[in-house]
């Protein structure tokens, strides 16, 4: 029999969650990001994945996806189900919970999934209420609660936890952090049972928030690609994509932006990020970034120091540059020039997760426009390759490898004084730079916590390299003849 152009759409409908959000809600705008998203709620709808963890902006769609069409999908997909959504308070999670009933109710829904039906009259005895419904002649239903609600003798087949922390303030109190974990180890966990899937979207507020404290607990994985889950025990592992508002590092399967792409530019264009990006760089990076970062405990801060105009006629030009150790790692490379007076003035920065063959290029390109004389490239993790390289492009710049042996945390940590009193950086820096500033002040004393080090550790580069200059030419790093 030959389907009809609404019978194939609402098939369709039937076996995907992403075309599931177009039919039924046509203001979904389904942009790169956000397929992507669907797609990997799909899988979750599917039982592939069993425990996920996606964390991404405020304001990308995050809720509308996991908080309402999930839950009509869920259960139009197996009636039975037990779906409870829990939020920072009732009154949220019972206004996702009457979205749901509206979209359950309308003709579109009632077309693709006519037998998941709601109580439409007073014959019928099932449940709804604001904050709890149940389908007709089935034992599924949802739930919604509000953070440290009862969960009694309510099975959990689908927990969804969308944002357990209603703002900063919340989720930088400890009381409330501790509540979150005993409400979600003492109540919701006991609910549970061997089949139950869990789902926490988040914009990430705190380090120490349900997702950080569970990744102190459980194995969870860093999810790049829909290959890693058909790969591993996915009952095991939370896993967590984490989507940056702008990315970081080279594209992956799951994320195939390049570097610095907003993540959805239509409504959040760069421009705007970089303003709120200015406003709080350590916000930010929690927030917006995925990345938390708490001002306490932080090694430098925002206390660089910044100069409007540099000596005309510096004693050294110089570069420093760490290569890439990993995939995930950034090269960073820093040109800079020292003055009559000690003081290390940064001119120029390249930081970049891009592959060897780009950066080669580019820094080749920034030793030139300064003026470098000299050049020092760590040769660890390929790094002489690369100097060569460089030198090649280069040849009226002296380039030196040199192989680090020295702890990398103890270096960072011991010289982050002369770090903070040596080198100044330009007015707007951290505009023309924005991770590297990024990562520089919120960069952590606890050095497992950080992401990345790259930074720091070519800054503490420079402050030994000029150290060991010093000490050839008898002078100090402030200028005056040593005894």
């Amino acid at each position: 029999m030959k389907l009809t152009k609404k019978q194939a759409a609402e098939e369709l409908a039937r076996r995907s969650f992403g075309n599931f959000a177009r039919w039924i809600d046509p203001s979904v705008r389904m942009t790169r990001f956000h397929r992507r998203y669907y797609e990997l709620l799909h899988d979750f709808a599917c039982g592939k994945i069993k425990r996920l963890i996606v964390s991404m902006p405020p304001q990308h769609g995050k809720s509308l996806g996991a908080s309402v069409l999930l839950p009509a999908y869920l259960l139009g997909c197996d009636p039975n189900l037990r779906v409870v959504l829990a939020s920072y308070n009732l009154r949220l999670a019972s206004r996702f919970n009457r979205r749901v009933q509206r979209l359950m109710s309308g003709a579109a829904y009632k077309g693709v999934f006519p037998g998941s039906r709601l109580k439409t009259g007073n014959r019928s005895r099932a449940l709804r209420t604001s904050d709890e419904f149940e389908i007709e002649g089935y034992a599924g239903g949802m739930l919604s609660v509000g953070r440290g609600g009862s969960l009694t003798g309510n099975p959990v087949d689908v927990l969804i936890m969308d944002d357990l922390y209603k703002d900063s303030m919340e989720a930088n109190s400890p009381l409330i952090r501790d509540h979150v974990w005993e409400w979600y180890n003492a109540v919701a966990k006991t609910r549970m049972h061997n089949d139950t899937r869990e789902l926490i979207v988040f914009t990430r507020w705190h380090e120490d928030d349900l997702v950080g404290r569970l990744m102190q607990h459980e194995p969870v994985v860093e999810l790049h690609d829909p290959k890693q889950v058909a790969d591993a025990a996915s009952d095991a592992v939370w896993w967590h994509l984490n989507f940056e508002a702008i990315k970081r590092g080279a594209p992956t399967p799951l994320d195939s932006r390049n570097e610095g792409e907003a993540l959805w530019p239509q409504r959040h264009s760069l421009a705007l990020l970089e303003r709120k990006r200015r406003l709080d760089p350590f916000l930010f990076e929690t927030m917006y970034q995925g990345v938390p970062s708490v001002r306490e405990g932080l090694l430098y801060g925002d206390r660089f120091k910044i100069y409007a105009e540099r000596p005309a006629e510096p004693i050294r030009r110089a570069n420093y540059t760490d290569t890439a150790d990993t995939g995930s790692d950034y090269l960073c490379s820093v040109c800079y020039e020292v003055g009559v007076d000690g003081v290390i003035y940064v001119t120029d920065v390249v930081y970049t997760a891009l592959d060897m063959d780009r950066t080669e290029e580019m820094v080749a390109d920034m030793l030139e426009r300064n003026g470098t004389l000299e050049a020092r490239v760590e040769s660890n993790n390929g790094g002489r390759g690369f100097a060569r390289a460089v030198a090649r492009r280069c040849p009226g710049i002296h380039v030196e490898w040199f192989h680090q042996s020295h702890n990398k945390e103890a270096r960072i940590l011991s010289n982050a004084p002369a770090v903070l009193t040596q080198i100044v950086m330009p007015e707007g820096w951290h505009l023309r730079w924005s991770e590297f500033y990024g990562d520089l002040v919120t960069f952590r004393r606890l050095f497992r916590t950080n992401r990345h080090d790259d930074a720091p550790d070519v800054l503490t580069g420079i402050i030994e390299t000029e150290a060991e200059m010093a000490n050839r030419s008898g002078f100090c790093a402030y200028g005056f003849m040593r005894k």
